[in-house]
């Protein structure tokens, strides 16, 4: 109701309470619940999460089969959409990458998302597992794009809040373009009370070596340390990984706290066992007691408390065999699924000392798991040694660290592996040289190893070379 003149100043113009204008914004309003923005922390349908014998395959080991844990999550993702009380519900996220972390099998199952599905003929329209695109297909495929795989994921994962309709998206990705490129939608993430999961493929420095530096990520983990609702695990096995995929379950969408996981996966194929008996607790807190070192025991056995993760595990075990074979040293093996949680529990613990000074707090999980333990102790793992050194306020005992600290280069496995110094004969010398710090063995075995092993004391410094 301005003439051409009036609008020239940009007068303030407010419809009748009355109007068609005022009537819908009002209207709109309601539906979005109200003038006063209100966040729903619970989602009014509550999710049934199977138990952990849902995954029992898992559980049993790969028998003969070596698998990677690549392959072993997606076998878990594709068991979990078939479930009926929760498969409509989860999401899968992928940019790009689906063939590589064989996820091709889902095309045909559940079909890409486009809203106005298939237009074109694929290039692979002959192969059972073709690029099927379809409207009311499920999984998000996003191309080359982080950014936007993050922001769907996001969406799917504040869902329970913002559409009262809770999903459980699952994005996978190269762990090494995650954080780095995305990682303030992270912190988003963790600040909306995002829940769901983010899975960083080809995880570890030294476990995609063909591809260069792109793909060698060391430190993915300290990163996602960062965000305070964010739980990261970095499990070897599959069991392992069906165990904190349950519990990840449980306590996102049967307990609704409001956390979101990070997990990293590998491309490397090795025999998965069985779960030990009675792993599942310290699988959850961050490491169990893989396995007891054969050996005698007192004060003149010599033994040591080895401690791995990821793919870097297997070569720890390898050294406890070493260890025992060539130096008649006993070395107990311990699988470390998260140095982040364990860092977390001792800070709560190392608190609530200060605070309650007249209580008996009991002792960390690190503390109840080493304190009663003989030997040194030393860990390996394929991230920097910032990673595994987060514990060591809650270790007693002598505490070495292996870590791939530096660039790198493109190279196979066991070469990188060596030239980080994390491998099975550089864990054996930390071992032997933590040991003669202890004087319970001599120089002179220390220098064996290192001519046994042919290992070059002269060798380029990883970090700077």
């Amino acid at each position: 109701p301005f003439t051409d003149k009036e609008l020239e100043t940009v007068p303030y113009y407010r419809p009748d309470e009355d109007s068609a204008e005022l009537r819908y914004m009002r209207e709109q309003r309601e539906k979005l619940g109200g003038s006063m923005p209100v966040r729903r922390r619970h989602a009014s349908q509550k999710l049934t999460i199977p138990k952990l014998d849902f995954f029992e395959s898992f559980l049993e080991g790969s028998g003969d089969r070596e698998i990677s844990t690549t392959m072993a999550f997606v076998r878990m993702l594709s068991t979990l959409v078939k479930d009926k009380s929760i498969g409509d519900r989860v999401v899968p996220i992928v940019p790009d990458e689906a063939r590589t972390f064989g996820m091709e099998g889902m095309f045909r199952q559940l079909g890409i998302y486009s809203s106005k599905g298939q237009r074109y003929e694929p290039e692979d329209a002959g192969q059972v597992m073709y690029y099927r695109e379809d409207k009311k297909g499920r999984i998000m495929e996003e191309g080359i794009n982080e950014a936007g795989s993050m922001s769907g994921w996001i969406a799917a994962a504040t869902s329970y809040s913002v559409h009262d309709f809770t999903l459980i998206p699952f994005f996978i990705y190269y762990s090494m373009f995650g954080f780095q490129r995305t990682g303030d939608f992270w912190w988003a993430a963790g600040d909306s009370q995002a829940r769901g999961f983010l899975l960083g493929g080809t995880a570890g420095r030294t476990t995609l070596n063909g591809e260069g530096l792109q793909h060698q990520d060391g430190h993915s983990h300290v990163l996602t340390s960062t965000v305070p609702n964010c739980v990261s695990y970095d499990p070897t096995y599959a069991y392992e990984l069906a165990v904190i995929l349950q519990d990840g379950l449980r306590r996102m969408y049967e307990e609704e706290e409001s956390v979101f996981y990070y997990l990293t996966l590998m491309n490397e194929n090795y025999l998965h066992g069985a779960m030990p008996k009675g792993a599942e607790e310290g699988i959850r807190k961050g490491m169990y007691l893989l396995r007891e070192g054969k050996g005698k025991r007192g004060k003149k056995a010599k033994r040591v408390q080895l401690l791995g993760a990821g793919t870097i595990l297997r070569e720890v075990e390898a050294a406890a065999e070493l260890l025992r074979e060539d130096f008649g040293v006993a070395a107990d093996v311990w699988s470390v699924t998260s140095f982040n949680e364990l860092r977390r529990e001792g800070l709560r613990v190392d608190r609530d000392r200060l605070l309650k000074p007249d209580m008996k707090v009991a002792p960390t999980w690190v503390e109840q798991c080493l304190d009663k333990r003989q030997g040194p102790v030393i860990a390996s793992t394929d991230y920097i040694k910032a990673y595994a050194d987060q514990i060591r306020p809650w270790i007693k005992a002598p505490y070495r660290v292996l870590g791939t600290d530096g660039y790198g280069r493109s190279d196979s496995r066991a070469k990188l592996r060596h030239f980080f110094e994390v491998d099975r004969y550089f864990v054996v010398l930390a071992a032997l040289s933590a040991l003669k710090d202890e004087g319970e063995v001599d120089a002179a075995t220390v220098k064996e190893a290192i001519q046994k092993y042919g290992i070059d004391p002269e060798k380029p410094y990883p970090v700077i070379s």
